[in-house]
């Protein structure tokens, strides 16, 4: 289910959800959940089953049990549209965690930022801290590693069979680490790794090192 790993000194447990937790600090770090995303793709016509919707949150909550952070980082895009009735179920699920909850703002964070701040929830641009750089898109930065989001990473395996599976990974290269998206409605960007980076991609509920 996990798979740890080193940065600059540090521990960072990657998570078969798409999470890593940083260990040294008991900071969670999450992107692109997208909340709201079944309700608002529901309401103008798609057949989703409405139970996609709490997938989501029961995600979150069993990652967040599981590590006990004492800050939750989402690295953007953490709704994905307007305010709908997720944003009640979200409020509901910020109080009973009990962590210090983080945004790091995506570009499909429209939602007021008073209204995230009403509930105790911090917004920001970026944040650095120590060696590393937060922030939703990937970006360069001369001395500090990179932890983001956005483009939710996909590679292509090739089975035994011949059959192709496109699996979701983090996607590490020198400087940086691209997150997976962590909600269950998104699609997958299909990267070419080199050599020098690394992949590891969730299946079956586990995080394997393929590079």
């Amino acid at each position: 289910m996990t798979h740890l790993i080193q940065i600059r000194k540090q521990d960072f447990i990657l998570h078969a959800s798409g999470a890593i937790f940083w260990k040294n600090q008991s900071m969670l770090l999450i992107a692109d959940v997208h909340l709201g995303k079944v309700t608002h793709f529901r309401k103008h016509g798609a057949a989703i089953p409405l139970i996609a919707a709490y997938e989501n949150l029961e995600k979150l909550t069993e990652v967040v049990n599981y590590f006990q952070p004492k800050t939750v980082c989402f690295l953007g895009d953490l709704f994905h549209s307007v305010l709908n009735s997720e944003w009640e179920d979200f409020t509901k699920w910020v109080e009973y965690i009990k962590s210090n909850v983080i945004l790091i703002s995506g570009n499909h964070d429209i939602i007021p930022q008073y209204l995230f701040e009403d509930i105790d929830v911090k917004v920001l641009e970026e944040l650095k801290i120590n060696n590393f750089y937060f922030t939703h898109h990937p970006t360069e930065h001369d001395t500090l590693f990179n932890f983001c989001g956005h483009i939710h990473p996909g590679v292509k395996m090739r089975g035994i069979g011949r059959q192709v599976m496109r699996l979701a990974c983090f996607f590490k290269t020198k400087n940086q680490m691209i997150f997976p998206a962590f909600g269950n409605f998104t699609g997958k960007y299909i990267l070419e790794p080199t050599k020098e980076d690394e992949v590891f991609v969730l299946v079956d509920d586990e995080v394997i090192a393929v590079s």
